[in-house]
């Protein structure tokens, strides 16, 4: 599995334009394949700060959506909208393999 976390800067007066587009891609990436994990948003500290988290179970799976995603008219839709609303100002994407299974203390140091 590989996640990607998308840091993204926001404009903080478009709040509401920045949620509209994270709603769509809450709804199209498992559409597409994927699992998303969610977006957080601004609370506490800095006001223009948002992330999104979301895994493919591949780094090829990924590239696929990420090829797919440009011949999908509803994906181009929401690029569109992003972009006229000016609601982003930049993102950065990082790539990490997620740790998910825990153990007790007893099974990791005996």
């Amino acid at each position: 599995m590989i996640s990607c976390t998308v840091r993204y800067e926001i404009d903080p007066d478009k709040l509401l334009e920045f949620e509209t587009y994270a709603r769509f891609w809450l709804h199209k990436i498992p559409e597409m394949g994927g699992t998303h994990h969610g977006y957080h948003m601004p609370f506490e500290g800095p006001n223009d700060i948002a992330y999104c988290h979301f895994s493919f179970s591949s780094l090829a799976e990924y590239e696929t959506y990420r090829a797919a995603m440009w011949d999908d008219a509803e994906c181009l839709r929401a690029y569109e909208f992003a972009t006229k609303s000016k609601c982003i100002r930049r993102y950065d994407r990082s790539f990490t393999k997620p740790m998910l299974d825990g153990a007790t203390a007893q099974e990791l140091f005996g």
